[in-house]
């Protein structure tokens, strides 16, 4: 037996292997967004029963999705350092039964919010789940433009959770628009600090160039989420302690995406990682609590 194979052995298999195949922490993650936006047009007058009914829908149709996403991308995560362990090109759950797996769970978790929360959250879940996977996965490979493309699906479950409780508005638009200039933020430093391991696989989540390049385009990311961070206050979403925390936080991503253009080295742009996965959490409690 080769070393690869015992490593390959030691590695967990069964229902371990499947939770993972759901990536439980991104899940997690999308779960808490979509809540977020619920609470944000729902509060004081959110309901218990439709948040059980949004969270369990979401949970199940993201964790279909992300199984799929493995699935096509098994190839590809077979070439990166980072992601051969997975549990299709580490060969621990086959191709086939991943797919079946994602496809069941997907179908589900749509099934769920259509009957218990409403046909319009299914239908941008659906929507969602068909950009990710069959739009923005396979353009990974082919452009740059992948990277925006993807940004819709990660915007999505906060208006997923906006509409369990209300139409598509302004309002609605906003929390979207935040979390999509967001997202363009986030990926590109995520794509910044991976682009060995990417170019590797052949993904071109990031414009050919420089690290100045990259770095003036999540400055200027940053600056209109700062912008657009303020709108909910604008609207009546959230009151004066929100923009004050807007303000800060959008300032931060600011301060953290120049220090980058000035000195660019993978250090740097890891802080601007860190502080986009600090700002989203952050940003959509002080959101919650500003709508109570």
């Amino acid at each position: 037996m080769t070393l690869e194979d015992r490593i390959r052995a030691g590695r967990p298999r069964g229902v371990r292997a499947y939770l993972e195949l759901t990536k439980p922490g991104i899940t997690f993650f999308v779960a808490v967004t979509a809540l977020a936006g619920y609470l944000v047009a729902a509060l004081p007058a959110a309901i218990p029963a439709r948040i059980l009914h949004l969270v369990l829908g979401v949970l199940l149709s993201t964790a279909g999705a992300l199984a799929l996403n493995q699935y096509l991308e098994r190839g590809p995560d077979s070439l990166m350092m980072r992601t051969r362990p997975r549990p299709v090109p580490s060969g621990r759950i086959q191709p086939g039964r991943a797919a079946l797996f994602g496809s069941l769970l997907l179908a589900a978790g749509i099934g769920h919010l259509w009957y218990h929360v409403g046909w319009l959250p299914a239908l941008l879940t659906a929507v969602s789940a068909l950009l990710y996977d069959a739009v923005y996965t396979p353009l990974k490979l082919r452009s740059p433009l992948a990277t925006p493309v993807g940004a819709v699906p990660g915007a999505l479950p906060a208006l997923i959770g906006w509409t369990a409780h209300a139409t598509i508005d302004a309002r609605g638009m906003t929390l979207f628009g935040i979390l999509f200039l967001w997202q363009l933020v986030h990926v590109l430093a995520l794509g910044w600090n991976l682009r060995d391991d990417y170019e590797r696989a052949g993904f071109q989540l990031i414009p050919p160039g420089s690290a100045s390049l990259i770095a003036w385009l999540m400055v200027g990311h940053a600056a209109a989420l700062l912008a657009l961070s303020a709108v909910p206050a604008l609207l009546g979403m959230a009151g004066t302690l929100y923009l004050a925390g807007a303000v800060v936080l959008g300032l931060g991503m600011i301060a953290v995406t120049l220090a980058f253009s000035l000195d660019p080295p993978r250090q740097r742009c890891r802080r601007v990682f860190v502080g986009s996965l600090l700002y989203h959490p952050v940003l959509l409690a002080l959101m919650v609590a500003g709508a109570l």
